[in-house]
């Protein structure tokens, strides 16, 4: 059965083994809920970067120091992804 086969992936560090074809979907969708739950941002840290943002502008760095757990990167694509203008219209 396809199922049982073994499957590679290999990284540039080792080589990891799956033991099957539903255990590489299982741990793909546990990657993509974990990248789901960390772009969920609450009502308060919404405000928080959109007030901080209108005073000190895109220092995601300076933003993401006033919300505990957050990174630069988050908050620069939390931005990006809801507050993007369309220049081509």
């Amino acid at each position: 059965m396809a199922g049982d086969q073994l499957q590679k992936a290999e990284t540039s560090d080792d080589t990891v083994t799956i033991s099957s074809i539903e255990d590489l979907v299982a741990a793909d969708e546990n990657s993509i809920s974990e990248a789901a739950k960390k772009l969920e941002i609450s009502e308060d840290e919404e405000t928080l970067i959109i007030r901080m943002f209108n005073l000190v502008g895109d220092k995601w760095s300076l933003i993401a120091g006033r919300i505990p757990g957050r990174s630069a990167e988050e908050i620069e694509k939390y931005w990006n992804s809801r507050h993007s203008t369309n220049q081509n219209k």
